[in-house]
């Protein structure tokens, strides 16, 4: 006997879905007209089923929709035996009453089934409503999709890889165990010895580089295959943890490719970093060995560590023939300049320790040394230093009395005395860097991380990556034969000079020397520069670090475009009470073509500006701003009438320039939007004995700055100078009431760090109306606060961002001799 759930479940799911399909199906399929008669099903034992003429099924819309929503309970409805039935216990004991109705229920779930079969042998599937055309398409497309990714993922998963086409570089994967073994018969061929004549014009391939709009050469890595020699011993066991990390920063930068006839520059997955480890000749034969070496053109081999005793060669002694070399230790012998690379060695501290950065200054030992092994000659002359000049050298040793479980390599000694390295560097104004058994030594980049300025003592050595970087800006080198002298050598050294080298010491060590990859990245862009010179880095931005880290300020103004002529400039006129001198400015400023609007801020709150009807009448709209206070700052607010790009600052007695030099200002400064244009051009020196800033207004061959009392600039500016003035700089010259000319010049030389123009030859700006007592740059004190502000603006920078430049710009014809009404900016004046 059928579970009664089962019948439960036919008779709720078939009798809706014949009422349902009935429905559905009668606008498909002929009606059967009434009275005739329906196929006879066939019996089975004696049930009572039949087919009820089609009308019976017809049900109007309505009562379809109340059929689908109310629950099945007929048998309740029908009959209460039935209904207990249903909610009886499963376990509970049958009743005949109970088992008369069971019976019932399965003859009328035979009879749903059969009529269900016979309406599909006469209307169709009646039982599954009919799909749409559209929703048939949209689900075979939808199968069809699924269908092709399963196949593509298989494809992917099961198609065989090579190690070339995955950016997954680890130290696993690179074990010679799981690779392609090669073996190298013992007469198999050897390249030929470095080529010391070779250049990039002679054994580089440019014309595989090719042209590439991003101008980035191509970098391709060779699969990693267990080279062994006829007795199976291979040449080498695992790639280094470093040589892997260099490999994982090429196959993740924008250099890497894995089309091998794509590429420009290749790299063998062979490590040579290390030659103590290598088998020399094995090696060479291994490199011959790859599929494009071609006598080694446009191949790369990095190596730090070259050399071995008793000679130690200062470049890799494996024959390379004309491989380019990164090498950490060339000699001027060895260095094939513009060819090759020079690349620092690596110190594993970097890494392991974790050494803050500390700020520039005097530290507590001007001169020490750290190195172990050191020559015993070189030795004896530091120790003679130390004995000369007391505590002010330090000289550490390796230590011998450390007891078990110190690693000998973090500590330096002083007799009994323990310092931690490399923390005891940061101790030291400066670090001496000595040559060892190679020139090449990793305490050079613990030095650099310090913030000590290295002290190289090392004829011959090229040091890291000297092709870009200026090593004069953050190391001292010093002859061998001089070296019982480098006290004094470094004490002739004035002390801003010295914490500008400190600065730039860590600058090369984040920049260039703290990771292997820092130290990869580096030197492809060397060879990329080489190769698309016309897009190489320039000098600043290899050598100069950022130096805006006051404020995340990012300066629109450095586009392509030049500022459009018919949007002019707006003169801003800064004043007190010398209303006579203003009209006339005023007056002149007017005159120029370019001029778009001229606002005038009145900086006198005890006085009413004059009446409307007292200012000149000029050709653009006048603007007076009254200021809440009196100060020079004032001149430099972003006020919302400034609606043009440039802006003329002019003092209020300003009245001997001409309306020519005034647009040939303008006329400059569309060509540069991003520089300060003026006229009197200022200058700053270092005053040796003074060891400070010196500011200079006499006439000299070069120039730093220009005075903002007539000057051209971007009104961004203004926004940088009243909102992201670094340190106390704008409320110390409201304070003093001198120098807002000096801080904005400081400020656009850091942002930009570019130089100033001065245009015209005017050097001087003379007021024969003005007297001693309104003229504020003729107090006798002028000069000496000037010169003290540059050191105060220097001081909160951080740096001396000021440029000095040794050239002007007049115009084309300004000396010539030809007729003036032919020139356009005839009149000059004088200086």
């Amino acid at each position: 006997m059928l579970p009664r759930s089962f019948f439960f479940f036919l008779r709720k799911s078939f009798g809706a879905e014949l009422q349902r399909g009935e429905a559905a199906s009668g606008a498909l399929t002929p009606p059967v007209q009434q009275g005739a008669r329906a196929r006879p099903l066939p019996q089975a034992q004696g049930a009572r089923c039949h087919v009820a003429p089609p009308g019976r099924w017809r049900r109007s819309p309505r009562a379809l929709a109340r059929t689908r929503r109310r629950r099945w309970r007929p048998a309740a409805r029908r009959d209460p035996s039935r209904a207990a039935v249903a909610r009886a216990p499963r376990h509970a004991p049958v009743t005949e009453r109970e088992a008369s109705v069971a019976e019932e229920w399965e003859e009328e779930a035979v009879c749903v089934i059969m009529c269900a079969s016979v309406k599909y042998n006469i209307r169709g599937p009646a039982l599954i409503p009919r799909m749409k055309t559209k929703h048939r398409i949209y689900y075979i497309t939808l199968f069809s999709i699924v269908l092709l990714g399963l196949i593509a993922t298989g494809m992917f998963q099961f198609w065989p890889h090579s190690i070339e086409s995955s950016s997954d570089w680890n130290v696993e994967k690179r074990s010679v165990r799981d690779v392609p073994v090669v073996r190298l018969p013992a007469d198999s061929p050897i390249p030929e010895r470095g080529d010391l004549s070779c250049r990039m014009h002679t054994c580089f391939d440019v014309y595989r580089c090719g042209f590439n709009p991003k101008n980035k050469i191509k970098v391709y890595i060779y699969s990693l295959k267990k080279y062994v020699d006829d007795f199976g011993v291979p040449v080498s066991n695992t790639i280094s943890r470093e040589y892997n990390e260099l490999l994982m920063a090429i196959s993740d930068s924008d250099y890497y490719t894995d089309d091998i006839n794509r590429a420009c520059l290749f790299v063998p997955s062979i490590d040579v970093l290390n030659q103590n480890t290598l088998r020399i000749k094995e090696t060479a034969q291994a490199l011959a060995q790859l599929s494009r070496w071609d006598r080694g053109t446009n191949h790369l081999l990095f190596n730090m560590l070259p050399g071995g005793p008793p000679d130690y060669n200062t470049a890799l002694d494996v024959p390379r023939d004309r491989a380019l070399l990164a090498g950490g230790g060339f000699s001027t012998w060895t260095y094939r300049q513009g060819y090759d690379v020079s690349i620092p060695v690596y110190s594993p501290l970097s890494a392991e320790v974790d050494l803050p950065e500390k700020g520039p200054g005097p530290r507590r030992y001007f001169l020490l040394s750290s190195q172990m092994a050191v020559h015993p000659e070189y030795r004896e002359d530091l120790e003679a230093i130390q004995a000369k000049h007391g505590e002010s050298v330090l000289v550490l040793d390796k230590c011998t009395n450390l007891s078990e479980g110190v690693l000998s390599v973090r500590k330096r000694c002083r007799e009994h005395q323990v310092y931690d390295y490399p923390q005891v560097l940061q101790e030291a104004t400066f670090c001496v860097v000595l040559r060892g058994a190679r020139l090449g030594q990793a305490v050079l980049s613990d030095v650099l991380r310090a913030g000590c300025v290295p002290v190289v003592i090392a004829d011959s050595y090229i040091l890291p990556f000297s092709e870009v970087l200026d090593w004069k800006r953050a190391s001292v080198v010093v002859p061998e034969e001089k070296m019982s002298d480098v006290y004094s050598i470094l004490q002739s050294i004035p002390q801003r000079q010295i914490e500008e080298m400190q600065r730039q010491a860590r600058w090369f060590w984040e920049a260039y020397f703290q990771s292997i990859k820092a130290i990869a990245l580096a030197t492809l862009q060397i060879i990329n520069d080489r190769i698309y010179p016309y897009a190489a880095l320039s000098y600043e931005e290899w050598n100069d670090p950022p130096t805006v880290k006051w404020g995340s300020v990012s300066n629109p103004l450095f586009l392509p475009l030049i500022p459009p002529q018919s949007q002019g400039f707006t003169a801003i006129v800064l004043t007190y009470d010398r209303v006579e001198s203003l009209f006339r400015v005023i007056t002149e400023v007017s005159k120029v073509p370019s001029l778009s609007k001229l606002l005038v801020v009145w900086n006198n709150q005890n006085k009413n500006p004059p009446e409307d009807s007292l200012w000149p009448k000029i050709r653009v709209p006048l603007k007076v701003v009254r200021t809440a206070e009196n100060k020079l700052s004032n001149r430099f607010f972003p006020y919302d009438e400034i609606e043009t790009e440039a802006v003329l600052a002019i003092d209020d007695d300003i009245i001997m320039l001409t309306s020519d030099e005034l647009q040939f200002g303008y006329e400059v400064w569309r060509e540069f939007p991003d520089r300060l244009v003026g006229y009197p051009g200022r200058l700053h020196l270092w005053d040796h004995e003074m060891s400070k800033w010196k500011y200079e207004s006499e006439w000299t061959n070069e120039v730093s700055m220009v005075l903002t009392g007539a000057a051209f600039y971007h009104k961004y500016f203004n926004y940088l100078y009243t909102y992201k003035m670094p340190g106390d700089i704008k409320n110390w010259v409201d304070a003093h009431m001198n120098c807002e000319d000096i801080a904005m010049n400081f400020l656009v030389a850091n942002v930009t760090g570019k130089a100033v123009i001065k245009v015209t030859p005017r050097k001087k700006f003379k007021c024969p109306e003005c007297t001693a007592i309104d003229g504020l740059s003729l107090d006798q004190t002028h000069m000496v606060e000037r010169s003290e502000c540059i050191n105060k603006f220097a001081s909160v920078f951080g740096t001396m961002p000021l440029k000095v430049v040794e050239h002007r710009a007049d115009p084309v014809l300004y000396k010539d001799d030809f007729p003036e009404k032919l020139k356009s900016f005839p009149n000059i004046g004088s200086l």
